[in-house]
């Protein structure tokens, strides 16, 4: 992903964007784009989100998972998370807001108009994380 964004200059456009407050949703290796750091890795990012991620956190292709999680900020019954080769985030700044961990690791967070997941809610049919980050939007 960083090197198809070096390649069409998405970077900056980007990053103005979210400093402007436009919202932003990273899932997955989206979130690994919105961290400031990420372990052992000097890829290029966005580092718009004080959050320090772990990639392939909780392991290879063949230790993909789903599970249901509970999200109090979005609502009171359980979200299924499909976690493919999934990170983590392993700690954030003072201004992020915890919105979901699994197994005492941080899967969801937000930090003013950025939002990140650990895990895929597109590959369901539920839309209240979507629903939730259209809010985001206004």
């Amino acid at each position: 992903m960083g090197k198809l964004m070096n390649q069409f200059n998405l970077f900056e456009p980007i990053i103005n964007l979210g400093k402007k407050g436009v919202p932003i949703f990273g899932t997955c290796a989206g979130m690994i784009m919105l961290a400031k750091d990420i372990i052992g890795s000097d890829q290029p990012r966005l580092s718009l989100m004080d959050i320090e991620v772990e990639r392939n956190a909780f392991g290879r292709q063949v230790d993909s998972f789903e599970t249901d999680l509970f999200i109090p900020g979005i609502d009171k019954e359980p979200i299924r998370a499909v976690f493919i080769r999934a990170p983590y985030i392993e700690s954030t700044g003072e201004s992020v807001q915890v919105l979901a961990s699994y197994r005492d690791k941080i899967v969801m967070a937000r930090q003013d108009n950025f939002l990140a997941a650990a895990f895929h809610p597109e590959l369901t049919n539920d839309l209240r994380i979507h629903r939730y980050f259209l809010s985001m939007i206004g």
